[in-house]
């Protein structure tokens, strides 16, 4: 089974092709385009996908499976991300699959900590954090959900947590427990989002995952007044 992964949920533009053993346990890489843009995902992402085939040897004809992170991440980001996985799903008449930032920082995590719960944690913004708690079989136990940091603080050392993702060393350097910190990034390897994929059973098509709405809003003064009764 060939997997091709796209992550456009943090400054990342990342794209790889993935091959999946019959066990869906293991694989093995076999190209990948990472660009760290800040912006612009939507001019760049075909170009990236296009990079990751070619290096990988393949053509969008031998793909089974798209996987895409869904978020929690950069509003723009996550849109164009996902819109491009469903659109080449539908073109390929192949499955999308959504695999989200939490999910994929947490999992990644574990290979250093296969025995202790993980704790995934992204700067939400508005004095949010954005997380989930998953147990050492990577069972959600919370979340995704934004909560207060004083929230997460709590659950961290309740826990007993390893911490993941960008706001992890901020919650740990606050919980002043000792906690264990890895991974303090805003998204995962984009192989662990293929990996993930791949364990994955046919479900609803890929969404964004949206823990609060967007900072953008209409501005009042383009709205235009309604006519008719």
């Amino acid at each position: 089974m060939i997997i091709l992964a796209i992550d456009c949920s943090a400054s990342l533009c990342a794209a790889c092709v993935y091959h999946a053993h019959q066990d869906r346990e293991a694989g093995i890489e076999m190209g990948r385009e990472v660009r760290d843009l800040g912006k612009g995902h939507a001019e760049h992402l075909m170009a990236v996908i296009d990079a990751a085939l070619e290096k990988a040897g393949k053509d969008f004809a031998d793909l089974n499976r798209i996987a895409v992170s869904v978020g929690p991440g950069s509003f723009t980001g996550v849109r164009v991300g996902v819109s491009t996985a469903r659109g080449l799903a539908l073109a390929l008449n192949i499955p999308a699959f959504g695999v989200n930032t939490l999910e994929a920082l947490a999992a990644e995590a574990a290979k250093d900590f296969p025995e202790k719960e993980i704790f995934a944690l992204l700067d939400g913004g508005r004095g949010e954090i954005h997380t989930a708690l998953f147990d050492a079989r990577h069972n959600l136990l919370f979340g995704p959900a934004a909560i207060s940091p004083e929230e997460a603080v709590r659950l961290a050392v309740e826990n007993n947590a390893v911490l993941a993702g960008a706001a992890a060393q901020n919650i740990a350097d606050t919980a002043a427990a000792g906690l264990d910190v890895v991974l303090p990034k805003a998204t995962a390897d984009i192989a662990t989002y293929a990996r993930l994929a791949t364990l994955k059973d046919a479900g609803e098509k890929p969404r964004p995952l949206y823990l609060r709405e967007a900072d953008a809003k209409p501005q009042a003064g383009f709205v235009l007044p309604r006519t008719g009764s």
